[in-house]
């Protein structure tokens, strides 16, 4: 009985893998097909179409010039999404001041708001401040990203205990070499799952970037992506070939903060 239930589970796993992985090889498969092709029927077989649809790609827009532009957008936001993020959740869990309780609620509500709501307002700023047409928009934010707050006050205040703080303050420790030294490994497998979400996240925007930016060789992926869709005519293998291209730094991105993540699991302050 042992055994089968074991079966069961394993079987039950590869099926989940075989749900996550379709959806990005089906992706890869389509890349190698012509627009009638992949309108016509699904494909498990790959083509031999690519180059010719890496090709109308390169005509239609140039795909590369908006990868790095997303790359220049999302690592800066990203960075400042982790260590910001931790150190006011730092804050709020292991500070007591006054009107630390409002202040949460504020990043609680924050949080409730949908980003589309304010986007008029987000627009009268950076008009105001000049910063249209510009990728900072995009970047100052993630100083202030309330879920990253949220998520790793919560963290921190599990896996972190005062004792280890009020230990190293006693051997001379700074409160920022305790948070850059102590707290941050600490809750290292919290920020890089942050990351993780926060890229995913802005690699995908798409509302912003298209009202912020005017210059098309400022473009980001999903803007640029768009584009290749014409009015009458959709080149789909073009297409599928540009999104096949904008998942591989997610992918790389997953692949490089998972183990922390799985470290984080078996790894503590104190023991």
């Amino acid at each position: 009985m042992e055994k089968v239930l074991k079966v069961l589970i394993y079987a039950f796993l590869i099926l989940l893998l075989v749900i996550c992985i379709l959806p990005f090889y089906l992706v890869i498969v389509n890349s190698t097909y012509s627009s009638i092709d992949i309108v016509t029927r699904i494909k498990f077989v790959p083509g031999d179409r690519f180059l010719e649809n890496y090709g109308k790609l390169q005509e239609l827009t140039n795909i590369w010039r908006g990868f790095a532009n997303s790359l220049l957008i999302a690592v800066p936001y990203v960075l400042l999404t982790g260590y910001f993020g931790a150190f006011a959740g730092y804050g709020f869990a292991k500070y007591r001041f006054k009107g630390r309780g409002f202040f949460f609620c504020i990043v609680l509500a924050s949080m409730m708001l949908p980003s589309q709501l304010s986007i008029i307002g987000f627009y009268k700023l950076n008009l105001k401040l000049g910063l249209l047409n510009t990728y900072w928009p995009f970047i100052i934010p993630g100083i202030a990203n309330a879920s990253a707050v949220f998520f790793l006050k919560g963290m921190i205040e599990q896996t972190v205990p005062t004792s280890l703080i009020e230990a190293a303050r006693m051997e001379g420790y700074s409160e920022l070499g305790i948070f850059n030294r102590i707290v941050l490994p600490c809750v290292m497998p919290g920020v890089a799952t942050m990351c993780i979400f926060n890229f995913v996240s802005c690699w995908n925007n798409y509302l912003a970037p298209l009202i912020v930016l005017s210059d098309a060789k400022k473009f980001t992926m999903p803007i640029l992506i768009s584009t290749i869709r014409g009015i009458f005519l959709a080149n789909y293998g073009a297409m599928y070939v540009a999104i096949a291209i904008s998942v591989v730094p997610v992918i790389v991105v997953y692949l490089f903060l998972s183990k922390y993540i799985i470290n984080g699991l078996t790894i503590g302050a104190v023991k």
